[in-house]
């Protein structure tokens, strides 16, 4: 059985405002939990003028509010920019109001340049893209019992006291991610859209080096994929011409909105930028509904995951929306997904 859920990274239009963005994150949000999605995450990315997802936690908060039965995570926190005491308890916190709905994925990457990542440590070093060992461990300790009696914080728990904890996710597009999550116990989702060099084989690493925790007893896994669905192949293929400039752009340092088709159609490529759009191209998954369902399971059986969560980006907000209409409707009408 295929399972569905979303990673919603706040896109802003060409000629829309990032207010804009936030208000349709949960808005779409309200539509996949009436679609029958697993679970809704959102990014975080800083000092963006095309991706509005700053906070996590407050926008998980609103999310949660509006929707009655889909899971809210974060997808993820960039915890090199933060203590896992702070983090802990804003999930505790999220999980109070909430519970048995909270998602904690916690990621690498910066979500930011590098002089953006100094104002976020404001005064202190950067700690780089790496999570240390520790960090994890630590914040594992905090979400659960409390840290052990060695500790040099040893006596601080996070607050609210309370016996449940979110579900905690490792997410990467490297081999040092699967083996943090596979020493831990703990989920791994892989970013299929960010690159797919060796990703099955660092699933398939992440799942043999897998060691049962009080967190999971068997190793669980899940790719985030970029999808277009749209009533036709070449309505897709038009919307995805959006999606192509942006990220070629983002390739080259110009984090900006996300282009109109009508811009994205009439712009003249260099070679090198055709080289970087059929590079970005050959993972995604753009088509209508039936060709996405079956490229989809493809996808998934290389990787030997069942939960795919789907990124999609388009300049028009309702095709994005009906996009993940479309998607949810064929994998319904599969008797083994109905």
């Amino acid at each position: 059985m295929t399972i569905l859920s979303v990673l919603d990274q706040s896109p802003v239009q060409a000629g829309g405002t990032p207010e804009t963005a936030i208000l349709e994150t949960v808005k779409l949000a309200q539509l996949a939990d009436r679609l029958g999605y697993r679970r809704y995450w959102v990014a975080e990315h800083h000092a963006s003028d095309g991706l509005a997802g700053a906070s996590p936690e407050m926008l998980i908060g609103q999310i949660a509010a509006r929707t009655e039965t889909i899971k809210v995570g974060s997808g993820g926190v960039m915890l090199s920019h933060y203590s896992p005491l702070k983090v802990a308890e804003s999930f505790r916190l999220l999980e109070t109001f909430y519970p048995g709905r909270i998602d904690l994925g916690i990621g690498r990457a910066p979500g930011s340049d590098q002089r953006t990542a100094q104002a976020l440590a404001y005064g202190q070093q950067p700690r780089g893209p790496d999570i240390d060992h520790n960090q994890v461990q630590d914040l594992i300790a905090l979400l659960g019992d409390g840290l052990p009696a060695d500790h040099p914080f040893a006596g601080i728990h996070a607050s609210p006291q309370m016996s449940r904890r979110p579900e905690l996710w490792m997410l990467g597009s490297s081999d040092q991610s699967a083996q943090l999550a596979a020493h831990f116990g703990v989920p791994y989702s892989f970013a299929h859209f960010i690159t797919d060099e060796s990703g099955p084989a660092m699933m398939r690493s992440y799942q043999m080096r897998f060691q049962p925790s009080e967190l999971l007893a068997e190793p669980q896994g899940s790719i985030g994929v970029f999808v277009i669905c749209a009533d036709t192949e070449e309505e897709a293929q038009r919307l995805g011409a959006s999606r192509d400039l942006w990220r070629v752009r983002l390739d080259m340092g110009q984090i900006g909105p996300v282009p109109t088709v009508e811009e994205a159609l009439a712009y003249e490529y260099s070679d090198i930028e055709l080289q970087r759009r059929d590079y970005h191209r050959r993972r995604n998954i753009v088509g209508a509904p039936e060709q996405v369902k079956r490229d989809l399971e493809e996808v998934l059986a290389k990787y030997r995951v069942d939960e795919a969560v789907v990124v999609t980006i388009t300049h028009d907000y309702l095709a994005r929306a009906r996009s993940y209409e479309l998607l949810a409707e064929v994998f319904k009408s599969d008797p083994e997904n109905g």
